[in-house]
């Protein structure tokens, strides 16, 4: 094996990934605002695997000679119409969207953690209260809510705010 080639394997490598790479990346932004805000909404987990699925196919366009600008193009477009496809169906279709959403999770209400839900959303009391301090508060006592998000984030209700009612929490 030759060293060098680690490190420099030639000038057609370097111009194909400048030209492929900022035509790539020109198709995708296009492609996205005429798609509209949705389609990278980090709604759900769904939405978090259509983002991640963008980057691996615009990685694959830059980087890989095997994947040409026109297929490339046509994965992003394919992606664009399935997340397109999945958030109709969620929209005009109950069950369909319970497939393909989760939903959020009550995990502490009133100060109090809530052992099932957090056994069933696999999270320790260590990090509810990392989640907890994150949101500002030492105690929780201090915290009317902390939801688990379908996103997979946190939000931490306190104060005056009131817990909101979900699905499951009772």
């Amino acid at each position: 094996m030759d060293w060098s080639e680690m490190f420099f394997q030639g000038w057609s490598g370097l111009v194909r990934t400048l030209v492929v790479g900022t035509l790539a990346y020109a198709f995708l932004v296009v492609s996205l605002r005429v798609s509209g805000k949705r389609t990278l909404a980090k709604l759900n987990a769904f939405d978090l695997v259509i983002t991640v699925a963008f980057g691996s196919c615009l990685a694959s366009i830059l980087l890989s000679e095997n994947v040409p600008l026109a297929e490339g193009a046509l994965a992003l477009v394919l992606l664009i119409a399935l997340q397109y496809g999945v958030t109709l169906g969620s929209v005009h279709s109950k069950a369909f969207a319970r497939t393909v959403r989760s939903e959020p999770t009550l995990v502490l209400r009133g100060g109090e953690m809530l052992p099932k839900a957090m056994r069933q959303a696999r999270i320790t009391p260590a990090e509810l209260r990392t989640v907890a301090r994150t949101g500002g508060h030492a105690e929780l006592d201090a915290i009317d809510a902390i939801v688990l998000e379908s996103d997979g984030s946190f939000s931490v209700i306190a104060g005056a705010e009131r817990a909101p009612d979900l699905p499951g929490t009772t």
